[in-house]
């Protein structure tokens, strides 16, 4: 892809300027195309978002902002010690740039920092899991009802369940075929939506991240320490089960998610563990015996509910997530339901871990 003319137009609107400005891919996001953005000073993080996943693009910066200013009260009092994505303005006051069709946004270079695709020791679980708890404690006290609903219904599983099964009987490109086994699997474990219906209604509203990935976790790269908890595009009123759960997901498997070596997508004991003392620890004197109760609960509905995704974006022909090859959201499924029978299969130790 060509990107002079964008990072010319985007380095304008900014105000960087010079001969060396340049702009290149980061992360490994599935949905926005993130870049960075220099003048050879100056540095900041650019993205096109994805107005097809976000369609109210305005909502989603609002979002993230009201966020900002909070953290950024919690850090002035000495209560929030992580670094704050903050957004950037245009030289004009904006925060959303229109060029070509497409919307972009500036974010804050945070320097001296690395992130992870894959946990490869129980050390930064535990680390990554405790900035995720310091986040959502840091949130405790937020409104959670000002936050604008950007994706609706994103970790609802019964919704999820329904448009799987809609795809399945339509089977708008035939793919249903060859994934006959993964629906066939899929439908034996549909109940598990009831069972959060009836768990989530115990529960506390909170703040939630609701994509606590270990790549949305920024480490130090002089200290290994946690630096900045990022990617604020999803953070919506929720329930807590979902990001301790997405940590299990992201966390525990020695495979990245899209690794067809499935007799190795297996939950790593040690990692779980780690992930139960940091964020546990983290919200602590704000958790309720239900929402710890709903942990386990979590951690098995977040690859069953990702995997119903990836197989229904699969079945519809790829809209949602971006992949690299026709049968990549296949894959990326079997993975997720191979950690979900892991899970499952190791339901009463996990469960016992998060009890002690």
């Amino acid at each position: 892809m060509e990107y002079r003319s964008i990072a010319e137009h985007l380095a304008g609107q900014y105000g960087l300027s010079g001969e060396e400005i340049s702009m290149k891919p980061i992360g490994s996001g599935h949905i926005n195309t993130t870049m960075l953005l220099t003048d050879g000073k100056r540095v900041l993080v650019v993205q096109k978002l994805n107005t097809t996943v976000f369609p109210k693009p305005e909502q989603l910066v609002g979002n993230a902002r009201l966020i900002e200013k909070h953290l950024a009260s919690k850090a002035q009092s000495g209560t929030y010690g992580l670094g704050i994505i903050k957004h950037v303005a245009t030289t004009a006051g904006d925060y959303l740039v229109n060029y070509q069709d497409d919307v972009w946004r500036a974010l804050e270079f945070i320097g001296k920092s690395y992130s992870e695709d894959v946990v490869d020791c129980a050390v930064k679980a535990q680390t990554a899991a405790g900035a995720f708890g310091g986040f959502a404690n840091a949130l405790n006290d937020f409104d959670a009802t000002q936050l604008n609903t950007v994706i609706p219904d994103f970790h609802n599983l019964s919704m999820r369940i329904e448009k799987l099964k809609e795809l399945i009987e339509s089977d708008p490109l035939g793919r249903g075929q060859s994934c006959l086994e993964d629906i066939a699997f899929c439908e034996s474990q549909f109940e598990l939506a009831q069972e959060v219906n009836v768990v989530e209604a115990t529960l506390p509203l909170r703040v939630c991240h609701n994509d606590t990935k270990i790549n949305n976790m920024l480490f130090n790269s002089e200290t290994n320490a946690a630096k900045a908890v990022i990617d604020l595009d999803t953070c919506m009123p929720g329930y807590w089960l979902y990001d301790f759960g997405d940590m299990v997901r992201t966390f525990c498997s020695p495979e990245q998610e899209d690794s067809t070596n499935l007799s190795n997508v297996v939950v790593r004991i040690n990692i779980f563990e780690a992930i139960v003392k940091g964020y546990i620890s983290a919200v602590a004197d704000k958790l309720t015996e239900a929402e710890k109760r709903s942990f386990i609960l979590g951690a098995k509905v977040m690859p069953f509910m990702i995997g119903i995704r990836f197989l229904t974006d699969y079945l519809d022909g790829d809209n949602y997530f971006a992949v690299k090859h026709d049968t990549h959201n296949l894959e990326r499924a079997r993975n997720q339901f191979a950690l979900y029978k892991d899970i499952v299969n190791k339901e009463a130790q996990l469960s016992a871990i998060i009890n002690s």
